[in-house]
């Protein structure tokens, strides 16, 4: 994404309220200071990453900082620091290690299929193995990323304080 560090020097007023604020709400979430980025693109969005908070890292477009209020970004960024407090980037990560483990147990199991008596394996039964596994792996996955960006709305509207600007920038 050639993301850039963006802190409180930087020419741009909305990049310097958008650095401010986001070290704002990550002392208000009793977070430390996650590293700040900005990315030149005219898409908006934002993201935050990092395996703990000590190691988090937050980055909004360009597009996003244009587009919207001073207020609805601090939505966004309470949204994206909500994701850093609950460890989801953690979280994803292992379901998504777990649901490829699924897929490839499913591949084997095609292979590795029971045999009966006489040495034969049930096609059907393997090609079932093989395609319903992945297919209820990724829908378990899928249903824990949504369940956790609503966790992210609930408490990125707690740490920001005003519930109002993150709907308005989600709507």
């Amino acid at each position: 994404f050639r993301a850039q560090p963006a802190d409180a020097n930087h020419p741009d007023p909305r990049v310097r309220a958008y650095v401010a604020d986001t070290l704002a709400l990550a002392g208000r979430a009793g977070l430390p200071a996650p590293k700040i980025y900005i990315i030149d693109n005219p898409q908006p969005n934002a993201f935050a990453t990092g395996r703990d908070p000590a190691h988090a890292a937050v980055a909004a477009t360009s597009g996003l900082l244009g587009l919207l209020s001073r207020e609805e970004i601090r939505g966004v960024m309470a949204h994206e620091l909500a994701h850093v407090k609950n460890r989801d980037t953690l979280t994803m990560t292992v379901t998504a290690t777990i649901a490829g483990a699924i897929a490839m147990l499913a591949n084997f199991a095609f292979f590795l299929s029971p045999r009966d008596q006489n040495g034969n394996s049930n096609p059907i039964a393997g090609l079932l193995i093989m395609l319903l596994a992945p297919l209820a792996a990724s829908l378990v996955q899928m249903a824990i990323s949504r369940a956790r960006e609503y966790e992210a709305d609930r408490i990125g509207a707690e740490i920001g304080g005003e519930p109002e600007a993150l709907a308005s920038a989600l709507g």
